[in-house]
């Protein structure tokens, strides 16, 4: 796999499936990078881990993948466009990164320049593990590594084709939850506020189109991913490891006690 091959499957316009890792589990990244997604993001914003779980992280996800034979990549999900945090991230190997609540085209821009060099960037240079993944020449890491948008705000909506025209912007990224709010759900899922979320998704999508980039949404399992991909968005993420360990515990709970007597009171 060549150091651009990600960066190059999303200009391509492929339709690219993630997965979502909040944990600090490097033995469990290392299986996921045996699955076959095009990417395991790693969450550093409301994941429960800090740098030296993202490094361990990224790494794994490496050993699994050429373990595994597969061309999954590890990308960070930042704590905000804070150019130290983006820098770090990338230094540590990620092939790209998603940056919370951009307001603007001009928190995206400050984003992107953070993850390229000098001239055009303010990416401080100090590859370390990144030289290994993409190579020590800024230029080559410049058109490797991929600064994702998130959109998840009011007035992210309200300047989404701004955002998307943002030059070096790799793609937008949905968060639906915070989206949801934003748009006055009392909860992510909430139902009454279905059909403006709904057109605000339309929105983000015709936005991505037109600028001539990705568009990928946050999912909470497959059957919803597949659809989303079917609405016409570039990409999903699926759930998360947490999500997906707790599902699957008691779903095999659930069976070990489906039509036993039920267990007397101790």
């Amino acid at each position: 796999m060549t150091s651009t091959h990600f960066a190059e499957l999303l200009r391509s316009g492929t339709p690219v499936v993630g997965y979502w890792s909040v944990l600090d589990a490097p033995v469990v990244l290392e299986r996921l990078g045996r699955v076959g997604y095009d990417y395991v993001a790693i969450d550093a914003q409301h994941g429960l881990l800090g740098y030296s779980g993202i490094l361990s992280g990224l790494m794994a996800i490496d050993a699994g993948a050429a373990a595994g034979g597969t061309s999954t990549v590890g990308l960070v999900r930042v704590q905000s466009t804070d150019a130290a945090a983006i820098g770090q991230a990338l230094d540590a190997g990620a092939l790209g990164v998603i940056v919370p609540l951009i307001n603007s085209a001009a928190d995206a821009a400050h984003a992107v320049a953070a993850a390229t060099y000098a001239p055009r960037g303010i990416r401080s240079y100090g590859p370390m593990r990144s030289q290994l993944r993409v190579g020590p020449t800024p230029a080559e890491a410049d058109a490797s590594v991929v600064v994702l948008a998130m959109i998840e705000t009011a007035e992210g909506l309200a300047h989404v084709e701004q955002i998307a025209a943002t030059p070096g912007l790799a793609g937008l990224y949905v968060g639906p939850s915070d989206l949801a709010l934003a748009l006055g759900a009392r909860w992510p899922a909430d139902p009454e506020v279905a059909e403006v979320f709904e057109a605000a998704l339309d929105r983000i999508r015709r936005a991505g189109r037109d600028s001539g980039i990705p568009v990928i949404i946050h999912t909470p399992d497959g059957p919803t991913a597949r659809r989303r991909l079917d609405d016409g968005f570039s990409g999903v993420t699926i759930a998360s490891d947490l999500v997906h360990l707790e599902a699957a515990a008691r779903g095999h709970l659930d069976a070990a006690r489906a039509e036993t007597p039920a267990r007397p009171a101790s």
